[in-house]
């Protein structure tokens, strides 16, 4: 069983920066055949839409984030990081850390089998 948990959402103004994190808890051989890792966000009354996923060590972005998000897994891949800097009032959503056993950088929800609980990122 693999259970995922974000922290580091937050209110902020635009230009600004946030660091989320999720860490990932379970068995270690559970936590390494997570081979894909990614964020997803869901504003409200609109569909969730995938911002960056990581894949053995390759990366993935939504055109809307490119160039100021950076997504990031540590070496013992128990901790997944997205760094969002230039901070936009669109960017204002739940953001949830999602994980799968099977391979790719899919940024569409219904890839993913494991989910954590989600962050709230206020920007204004």
């Amino acid at each position: 069983h693999v259970q995922l948990v974000e922290s580091g959402g937050d209110s902020v103004q635009a230009g600004g920066t946030l660091r989320l994190s999720c860490v990932a808890s379970g068995h270690t051989d559970s936590i390494d055949s997570l081979i894909t890792m990614g964020w997803l966000r869901q504003a409200p009354g609109k569909e969730r839409e995938g911002v960056a996923t990581w894949h053995a060590g390759t990366t993935r972005y939504a055109d809307s984030v490119k160039g100021r998000f950076t997504i990031s897994r540590d070496a013992e891949k128990k901790t997944l990081s997205l760094q969002m800097d230039g901070l936009e009032p669109e960017d204002t959503a739940v953001y949830y850390c999602a994980a799968t056993r099977r391979p790719g950088r899919s940024l569409v929800e219904a890839n993913y089998d494991y989910w954590g609980q989600g962050t709230q990122v206020t920007v204004s």
